[in-house]
């Protein structure tokens, strides 16, 4: 019985650690990473964007409190091939010389249960904005936390893939964004020296 009386103090301190732990707020960009799945002729294919900047405040005993931007480099699309990578940032697909970048910025955060959360904002890509809705899973280790989401989005309406490409059954439609964002609490700060 003891045994059992001392586990559950020990879980009761776990789950009041992370209760009480500091806001998350400074993104592990080495760790972190931003990739895609969509389909291909009936094909499933991947790739991934190199080059993103994230940016989040979030304390899981107070997510509605919490915000979240990504901004995405579209130049750094890694598709497998160099002929893809040009291919997809050409005019047709991203047209990443006018518009270099996509960004989501949150506008809600609310809690589904246990590690699960959700988080709604718009989406930015080739200037159309979109409501989007994001699931993601959080995992605290500490002051380090992770996050795991996805955001399905179409790609046409952000005129993703124009003339011929506007075939989904080429190129499917819906495609799936994947995150994965490590980030830790900033360093309490320094008291004046008296």
């Amino acid at each position: 019985m003891k045994s059992l009386s001392r586990w559950f103090l020990y879980g009761l301190i776990w789950v009041s650690s992370v209760a009480n732990s500091a806001e998350l707020s400074q993104v592990q960009h080495d760790k972190s990473s931003v990739s895609f799945g969509y389909k291909q002729m009936g094909v499933a294919m991947d790739g991934k964007f190199r080059k993103f900047v994230a940016k989040l405040n979030f304390d899981p005993s107070k997510p509605a409190a919490a915000n979240a931007q990504i901004d995405i480099d579209l130049a750094s699309i890694d598709t497998g091939t160099s002929e893809g990578d040009e291919e997809v940032a050409g005019k047709q697909w991203f047209n990443s010389k006018a518009f270099p970048s996509a960004k989501f910025v949150s506008t809600s955060v609310k809690s589904l249960g246990a590690d699960r959360f959700e988080v709604a904002g718009k989406l930015s890509i080739k200037g159309k904005s979109v409501d989007a809705i994001a699931p993601f899973t959080f995992k605290p280790q500490g002051n380090v936390g992770a996050f795991d989401g996805t955001l399905l989005i179409k790609r046409l309406d952000f005129a993703i893939g124009e003339g011929p490409w506007a075939d989904v059954s080429t190129v499917a439609n819906e495609v799936q964004i994947k995150f994965h964002i490590v980030a830790n609490a900033a360093p309490a700060a320094a008291a004046p020296k008296k």
